[in-house]
């Protein structure tokens, strides 16, 4: 009788299990429908959009680039990637490209600006967390507007990137990812070093790539401390330490070198593999450059020496 119970038991707690992940694998990301809007681009909302992009870096992923996988190639902006990473495979990074078969020609304004701050597709289904949609929830209603105009105006490149498939319960999981937006996002006041620097840092992502990660906490005491490792197509970097300890970090750059540090690619690219869009972030103006560096000399210095290219033949730049 006791065995039979014993069965019965474990029967029902399979049956559960199992209906359980059922209604995993079948429900849809928390969403919201996506803005009714369709975006009237001006010149001036490009020029700002082209400037989101850099400060988001789309190109490091969203871009063909070359076999080092450092400079992005002009006739493959946004046409998508298949990138190798050691933990996770291959990630397939979607063509953004107005290509009305292989890319986003076909979905609403509203359905990519949804993309990109709250993490679900033009169907509904939750995007890769590569891509960093939390962290873009802060992206200012005005800014995602103007990255979707220049969204708009790419060239048109028909590439098909296959629909990413992750493993099964990785695909469960990234299911709790998205999380709907709960109202409008206004711009920062730009007039206030502060805020601007708190805003620029944000949506380019620099605590999440500076501040070394266990088991995908943040370290305590590091925050911007840098030695988090990047692998992919076979090539590691580590993040540099953009503190301002004086020995391990920044501290001892004055703005004119932090300046021409960050602008040393400004008219080409750097010689060997990073995550750091350097490119990208030369085409920032004096202003944001300048925030940006009294924010990071704001925060507390932290002892930790690290060689970014340390996976790498040579070290030649931070």
């Amino acid at each position: 009788m006791w065995k039979r119970i014993i069965g019965y038991t474990v029967l029902g707690v399979l049956v559960l299990a199992g209906a359980a992940v059922g209604w995993l694998w079948l429900r849809k990301p928390a969403q919201r429908p996506a803005p009714a809007v369709r975006v009237s681009a001006t010149p001036a909302m490009v020029a700002r959009g082209r400037e989101v992009w850099n400060l988001a870096d789309c190109d490091g992923c969203h871009s063909a680039h070359d076999a080092k996988f450092v400079a992005v190639l002009d006739s493959g902006i946004g046409q998508g990637n298949r990138i190798r990473n050691k933990e996770l495979g291959e990630i397939d990074v979607p063509n953004i490209t107005p290509d009305q078969q292989t890319g986003i020609g076909s979905w609403t304004d509203g359905e990519k600006m949804r993309a990109i701050r709250e993490g679900v597709d033009k169907d509904g289904r939750a995007l890769f967390p590569m891509m960093p949609y939390g962290v873009y929830r802060s992206m200012s209603d005005d800014d995602v507007t103007a990255l979707v105009a220049y969204l708009d105006t790419l060239p048109p490149v028909h590439h098909e990137v296959p629909k990413m498939k992750p493993p099964f319960f990785i695909g469960l999981m990234i299911k709790s990812a998205p999380k709907p937006l709960d109202g409008p996002v206004p711009s920062p006041d730009m007039s206030n070093r502060e805020a601007r620097a708190r805003y620029l840092t944000t949506v380019a992502g620099c605590e999440d790539c500076h501040t070394p990660m266990q088991r995908g906490t943040p370290e305590p005491g590091k925050r911007f401390a840098g030695g988090q490792q990047f692998e992919f197509n076979g090539e590691v970097v580590y993040s540099a330490n953009i503190t301002p300890d004086a020995q391990t970090g920044i501290g001892s750059w004055t703005l004119p070198y932090f300046k021409q540090q960050i602008r040393r690619y400004k008219n080409s690219w750097p010689e060997k593999f990073t995550v750091m869009p350097w490119h990208n972030f030369a085409q920032l103006s004096d202003e944001d450059l300048d925030s940006i560096y009294y924010f990071l000399n704001e925060q507390k210095p932290v002892r930790n020496q690290v060689n970014p290219f340390a996976g790498q033949q040579v070290a030649q730049a931070r």
